[in-house]
């Protein structure tokens, strides 16, 4: 514990999504949705989390209940993109075996793409309106979404992937929560394109002003992992990242991750999962504060700024996230010795 600030030297958050509330699936509407954006908050404040986020309720799309939302409410609403998709363009994403886990593209590229109805300041302002602003407020990468198009206007991955960045970053540029955090979850699979990932990732964190971080896991498409890898390979991409801290996908990944990421940047802090999201069982206090000890033994004191779940918890019952959240916090309390 820093004695000056009584701010605990590791911080706790949690990585986005939480499960619908059932009252909100069963009659979706926006006082519905913002009573529920205050629950998820305050619950998350309940248990300690330092920084809470607002649970993605927005963004859950019943159609694609495996992702949470977390393509589609991005591409969707983008003028220069059909989201209709015909049989011959099925085939044709296929073909190009971008994402094994999807048969069928987000949209069809066919103009300039532009903002078009998508609206994240907005959504950001509601959970900021009933919550506050110290909140994180999560978008996903352009790198990630990129390959779930399928491309027939700019004929060029790069110009696609820019255009789709500098889209985001207008409206990025406006969010008013304290931390914006980029989440991505294929490059982990695909680590050759690490520098045409970042370079459109970092335009995206230069545009928010405030503090940065990056996701990253292996994949949680209805709790399986889809990203084979490891994050050794991954580390000069890592690198390059203008952001304040990452954060990681590990009690889920084998032992010999941890120690990859000793070659991290010193100015960036690590962030790492000491909760599997993709199990039931809840762990204890005396295993979250282990997970850290042992992840500060191999990375050395004072690298790991935060603990949080290895990934979003939209796939699992509320009553064994909150649990998991209550055990995440108690634990760092433990290893760390505050009362």
């Amino acid at each position: 514990m820093n004695n000056l600030t009584n701010t605990p030297q590791i911080l706790t958050t949690t990585v986005g999504s939480y499960p619908v509330p059932s009252w909100l699936h069963a009659m979706p509407s926006e006082q519905a949705l913002i009573d529920a954006t205050r629950v998820v908050v305050d619950i998350q404040r309940q248990h300690g989390i330092d920084l809470p986020t607002d649970g993605e309720l927005s963004r859950f799309d019943v159609n694609h209940p495996d992702t949470n939302g977390m393509i589609d409410y991005f591409i969707r609403p983008l003028s220069g993109i059909r989201s209709d998709v015909g049989r011959q363009e099925w085939n044709e994403f296929r073909q190009m075996q971008t994402m094994a886990f999807r048969a069928k593209p987000a949209g069809v590229v066919e103009d300039t793409l532009g903002e078009g109805t998508l609206n994240l300041v907005s959504d950001c302002e509601r959970a900021v309106d009933v919550a506050g602003g110290n909140l994180k407020f999560t978008v996903t990468s352009p790198y990630m979404l990129a390959r779930t198009l399928l491309d027939k206007h700019y004929g060029d991955f790069d110009k696609l992937l820019t255009a789709l960045a500098e889209t985001l970053s207008t409206q990025v540029r406006e969010l008013n929560c304290r931390c914006l955090q980029i989440d991505e979850a294929n490059i982990p699979g695909n680590p050759e394109d690490g520098p045409r990932a970042a370079e459109a990732i970092n335009i995206l964190l230069d545009a928010f002003d405030g503090e940065k971080a990056v996701h990253f896991c292996f994949g949680n498409y209805g709790g399986q992992v889809i990203q084979e890898g490891s994050w050794k390979a991954l580390i000069d991409f890592l690198n390059m990242l203008r952001c304040d801290h990452l954060v990681l996908e590990l009690k889920h990944r084998p032992d010999a991750d941890l120690a990859a990421l000793k070659e991290v940047s010193a100015q960036i802090q690590l962030g790492i999962g000491v909760i599997d999201v993709k199990v039931n069982p809840v762990e204890t206090p005396d295993e979250v504060a282990t997970s850290i000890e042992k992840a500060e033994q191999v990375v050395g004191k004072g690298r790991i700024g935060w603990v949080h779940p290895d990934c979003g918890f939209w796939m699992l019952q509320r009553s064994v996230v909150d649990r998991k959240i209550e055990a995440l916090v108690k634990g760092r309390n433990k290893y760390l010795g505050i009362a």
